[in-house]
């Protein structure tokens, strides 16, 4: 599955949930289809706050591995940090780190994808 994501349109992170839900419903299990929301929502949030591109959602489905990635077309690398003081971000990063089975930033020619893997167990 792959889904384009306007820049700046913040819209696009329930659309881009909805997309990935429906594309996995009846493919894997319940609490890996909450976790695989929760973070893709955190990266497609990120790739539409902090550059100012638009950006590509591609997800990819095996027997045993779900891999989300989220591209945008800013060099700039992300990085981890702390909550902000307003308490309103800053954590997106660090839940990735702590629920993926796998997380990176892969570099490309122009821009970068971040990504996430979880254990794709079946339905």
């Amino acid at each position: 599955m792959e889904r384009r994501l306007p820049r700046a349109d913040l819209c696009a992170v329930a659309g881009a949930r909805r997309a990935l839900r429906d594309f996995l419903r009846h493919r894997v299990a319940s609490p890996v289809l909450e976790t695989a929301e929760l973070l893709t929502s955190e990266l497609v949030t990120n790739a539409l706050v902090h550059t100012e591109h638009d950006a590509v959602l591609a997800v990819t489905l095996t027997a045993r591995k779900l891999r989300v990635e989220v591209r945008d077309f800013a060099a700039h690398r992300p990085s981890l940090r702390g909550p902000a003081d307003d308490g309103t971000h800053g954590r997106g990063l660090i839940l990735v780190q702590a629920l993926a089975d796998a997380w990176g930033v892969s570099a490309h020619a122009v821009g970068k994808s971040v990504w996430y893997e979880l254990a794709a167990d079946a339905a």
